[in-house]
């Protein structure tokens, strides 16, 4: 009897042990804030920049509410008020979460080489400057390992209508690590154990009369 107790308890521990263990993986995953990859496209959709609400039964707002001078300077004020009376959907903080969405996934998408994702994102002009440099790195055999560590800080830099298409500039305060790695995998350029800060000034443009709530990349710039 004395051996059929040991033997049980040394079981329950054993079963402890493991179950602990297992829920111990469990809440470190969960307390994981970082998440910097993406699935495959079917299985995500590109971030909509839309700076509209998500509600789309909300009543219709006479104007934007401007809660950040960060956000839109004085100059900007007027552009911004005349985007918002122009397409009363519009959110100037739901945009700028939007644009930090829309410039990681740019970014990286960019750097994995995935054209379908950009294709998405951006217009014409600047599509056919990112395959470009794409086509040209894979001519040559490089890759690129980079990693986009934070964005600091995402402001309104300038805004217009011109005509009824509403052009946005944001300013992007990134820290990136960046490797370029060779045809065999050596690394040539940058390093992933140093970050370098990145200003970048990204235009996004939408006609207020689409029904398409989204908004696309139309010009690069560096601050």
């Amino acid at each position: 009897m004395i051996t059929e107790i040991v033997i049980l308890a040394a079981i329950a521990a054993f079963l402890g042990l493991r179950l602990y263990s297992v829920l111990g993986q469990r809440s470190e995953h969960e307390e994981d804030p970082i998440r910097r990859s993406y699935g495959p496209r079917e299985q995500k959709s590109p971030p909509a920049v839309t700076g509209t609400t998500q509600d789309a039964a909300a009543p219709a707002r006479p104007a934007v509410t401007l809660r950040s001078v960060d956000n839109a300077t004085n100059a900007n004020e007027s552009a911004i008020r005349s985007i918002a009376n122009a397409d009363s959907r519009f959110d100037l903080l739901s945009f700028l979460e939007g644009a930090k969405a829309a410039y990681a996934m740019i970014l990286e998408a960019f750097w994995a080489g995935d054209k379908e994702t950009l294709r998405d994102l951006t217009d014409d002009d600047v599509y056919a400057s990112f395959a470009g440099a794409i086509d040209a790195r894979d001519a040559s055999g490089e890759t690129l390992d980079n990693r986009l560590i934070r964005i600091e800080d995402a402001t309104v830099h300038s805004a217009e209508m011109d005509g009824r298409t509403a052009r946005i500039a944001v300013r992007f305060v990134a820290d990136i690590a960046a490797v370029t790695r060779d045809k065999d995998g050596t690394v040539v350029a940058g390093s992933l154990d140093d970050a370098v800060e990145s200003r970048d000034i990204w235009t996004f443009s939408r006609s207020v009369d689409s029904m398409d709530p989204n908004w696309v990349l139309d010009e690069t710039d560096q601050d």
